[in-house]
């Protein structure tokens, strides 16, 4: 056995090892639907917060999640799993939705993106909205957008009162939607926001992150 299959064989083992525990599977259950900041892991799990960071240390060591601070309160982080973390361990089908809503702040770029992208890969319809919506599209998500083959330029952001309905699958996807909006249910994503850089290679980021979470979060929703 050479070097480097040695190296992902003993990777492999401290993956399983630390998915031993049934408290560190639960949390690595919840966090393939989306990020958790540790005070809304302690709340899900009923766990007090030193055995909790016991538990996310476990997870950190064996490459399973990884730590970013919130945007909108740097006093606040988020855990998510790491790329590439459930290789081969695939979960099941998790939730069931009329229709897949996606939000963040200005409904001008993430979730608008979010909702397009969905559309491309399931049959459940999709909206979006923002808690504060602009005016219009940023032109850095329009870009993006097309060239990847879709069109933005003519939707106009719209407000969660606009748009929300009974049986949305609700997918926040910014940190201030989400800390704003607090016991909205649905699942969390903690993506950058690209408008912060305005550039070509942050949009390119953010729509990346969002296409890679929607490929895996799309077989695990069926129509309700």
């Amino acid at each position: 056995m050479n070097i480097d299959a040695v190296d992902d064989f003993r990777a492999r083992v401290a993956k399983h090892a630390a998915l031993a525990d049934p408290a560190r599977l639960r949390i690595v259950d919840l966090l393939t639907l989306g990020d958790f900041s540790p005070t809304e892991l302690q709340a899900e799990l009923g766990m007090p917060s030193n055995l909790l960071s016991h538990h996310l240390r476990a997870l950190e060591d064996a490459g399973l999640v990884i730590r970013r601070r919130s945007e909108a309160d740097r006093r606040r982080s988020y855990i998510r799993l790491a790329a590439g973390a459930l290789e081969g361990l695939v979960p099941g089908v998790e939730h069931g939705a009329r229709r897949v809503l996606f939000v963040c702040t200005r409904n001008s770029a993430r979730s608008q993106l979010a909702a397009a992208l969905w559309r491309q890969v399931s049959a459940i319809p999709s909206v979006s909205a923002g808690t504060h919506p602009a005016d219009r599209i940023a032109q850095g998500a329009i870009e993006v957008a097309r060239r990847h083959g879709m069109d933005l330029a003519d939707l106009p952001p719209r407000t969660l009162e606009q748009v929300a309905g009974e049986g949305d699958f609700v997918v926040t996807v910014c940190d201030s939607a989400h800390e704003e909006l607090g016991g909205l249910g649905g699942v969390h994503w903690s993506v950058p926001d690209p408008l912060r850089l305005g550039t070509e290679e942050a949009f390119e980021q953010a729509f990346q992150d969002i296409a890679h979470r929607i490929s895996d979060l799309s077989p695990r929703v069926l129509t309700a």
